[in-house]
């Protein structure tokens, strides 16, 4: 049993070593796709409370701690965190805050009734835009925690006995958005961004306790301009990293390319792989044409990258090809969307 063990062992160890791994850094289309024709987009703040929810609205101030204003701030930051966000991009010609109406929302807890594409198509037209984005709600939520425990409490006179107070106070920060597209008459994007913010203070007693949350508006209003800028990101394509392999062992060249991957010579390496696509063993060849769809990669010739990865599946059955034509595939099609933006 112990005899069989090792020869398993020793087999795992061949196979895990004939292949070494690559990080790729790989573009990725943006989560919200915007139509090539919005060039001028304008950008709407309906946090303000409609009527029937005032009441709502100043309990849960109340009851939850929040300070004078800090919604109204808070979503002005928000705001003003994606139009930094989005002037700072070429993406559009021009961002416009449209602060001149007054927009309110029936909902606290969720998102609103989106707009009328009336008033949309009005507002467009009178601000020259061919999209809105809206902040459609803004909430900030706070719970406190307090406690008290014995400790010693550090004195002139040295350490004593005594009390330590402690609050802990957790608020979190609701955003909702959309972006309208009156020309198609549909909702680009529905998004929803929370983010908590933990606060502690502790003393000899609670008011010193308490002292330690102050600077909590500044907080949010950084986390909230955060959440503009985070939103805006939505539009923009992104880079994620991905690992692949490639073969390293088979011939002398393949030792040889794998020092030169090692350095960062790809093309060079690839020059040795291409030598060895016409070995007479099938083995060494398809390893050959796989490790040539790895270098076609890496320059961003996704067709050409294809065609040597279908080569090494249909001529020589290698393994890892079938995967990676369909990997190879998919590149190809974000990368025409990216493109194509």
């Amino acid at each position: 049993m112990k005899y069989n063990v090792t020869i398993l062992l020793f087999v795992l160890i061949l196979v895990s070593c004939k292949t070494n791994e690559l990080y790729l850094n790989v573009v990725e289309p943006a989560p919200v796709m915007i139509p090539s024709d919005v060039k001028n987009v304008g950008i709407i703040n309906r946090y303000l409370p409609t009527d029937e929810t005032k009441t709502i609205d100043a309990i849960d101030k109340t009851l939850s701690l929040e300070g004078k204003n800090l919604d109204r701030d808070g979503s002005a930051e928000s705001v003003r965190g994606l139009v930094d966000e989005l002037s700072g991009n070429s993406r559009f010609e021009s961002v416009v805050v449209i602060d001149d109406i007054k927009f309110k929302t029936s909902s606290l807890e969720n998102f609103p009734a989106p707009l009328k594409w009336e008033i949309v198509d009005m507002i467009c037209s009178e601000k020259n835009t061919d999209a809105l984005f809206a902040l459609e709600r803004y909430d900030t939520d706070t719970h406190i925690n307090y406690s008290s425990q014995k400790a010693e409490v550090k004195t002139p006179l040295g350490n004593i006995p005594g009390i330590e107070h402690r609050v802990d106070m957790q608020t979190v920060v609701q955003t909702g958005w959309r972006i309208y597209y009156p020309s198609g008459k549909s909702i680009l994007d529905e998004y929803a961004y929370d983010e908590s913010i933990m606060f502690t203070g502790k003393g000899i007693n609670p008011l010193l306790a308490a002292s330690g949350l102050i600077g909590r508006k500044d907080a949010v209003n950084q986390v909230s301009n955060k959440a503009g800028h985070e939103y805006a990101m939505r539009i923009l394509p992104y880079q994620i990293r991905v690992t692949r392999e490639y073969y390293v062992k088979g011939t002398g060249n393949f030792k040889i390319a794998k020092r030169r991957a090692q350095l960062g010579k790809w093309d060079e390496a690839g020059e040795l792989w291409e030598k060895e696509t016409n070995n007479s063993k099938g083995k060494i060849a398809g390893r050959a044409c796989y490790n040539m769809a790895i270098i076609n990669e890496i320059n961003g010739d996704f067709n050409t990258a294809i065609g040597w990865a279908q080569k090494a599946y249909e001529d020589y059955n290698n393994k890892l090809a079938l995967n990676y034509v369909r990997i190879l595939e998919n590149r190809r099609n974000k990368s025409d969307i990216v493109k194509a933006k």
